[in-house]
């Protein structure tokens, strides 16, 4: 019994929200809920799913939009890293800069670290600290793939010119933390299409 990911390529920004499910428990984690991605609650009851938590790789605005209707559709909890609360709580600033509608908040009842194994029936997620984009962004790495936000595009990594930034921290975390797993892993950005880690390693232009 493995884990199983499904995407979903959501909303004007063409986000990348993803459903996890173990596929024996039908235990299963939200991650990065974005614009239009209550669609994947209809796939939730068509495969009888327990949603047991919704995880946010950061806390920009465009990842975290649905937390709230998530956390209330499903009871499930919210859990996101503690570096990034401060972001996830001027969610009306972060807004405002783009002229769209501020987010509903709510509290996470969980808070990440390194290296921890969050639960999803009989398999795991590892977090690891995959910051630049943000101040504390994380990845969650499953048997096989890799959820990265906004860490590590196809061709391409995120940006590094908002506050709390940084371009270096954000190729040492890419090249820590990502580069480290196989070239076979397949990678589930916050926008665009999935890709792997042997391409990005050999191809992105960011990174040679």
């Amino acid at each position: 019994m493995g884990l199983v990911v499904e995407a979903f390529r959501v909303g004007p920004m063409d986000n990348g929200s993803y459903l996890v499910y173990c596929d024996g428990t039908k235990e299963a984690a939200v991650v990065d809920p974005s614009y239009d991605s209550l669609v994947i609650l209809d796939r939730v009851r068509e495969l009888g799913l327990n949603v047991r938590w919704i995880l946010n790789t950061h806390a920009h605005f465009d990842h975290v939009v649905e937390n709230a209707a998530f956390v209330r559709e499903t009871g499930a909890t919210l859990a996101i890293h503690s570096g990034e609360l401060p972001l996830l709580q001027s969610l009306d600033v972060q807004a405002s800069m783009f002229g769209v509608e501020a987010p509903e908040y709510v509290e996470p009842g969980h808070l990440l670290s390194s290296g921890e194994q969050v639960p999803v029936g009989k398999g795991s997620l590892e977090v690891r600290m995959t910051s630049g984009h943000s101040p504390a962004s994380v990845s969650f790495v499953g048997p096989g793939f890799v959820i990265c936000g906004d860490a590590l595009f196809s061709g391409s990594i995120g940006r590094t010119d908002f506050p709390g930034c940084s371009h270096d921290t954000l190729l040492a975390s890419i090249r820590s933390e990502l580069l480290s797993l196989p070239d076979e892993t397949v990678v589930y950005p916050g926008h665009g299409p999935a890709t792997t880690i042997g391409h990005e390693r050999t191809r992105n232009p960011f990174l040679q």
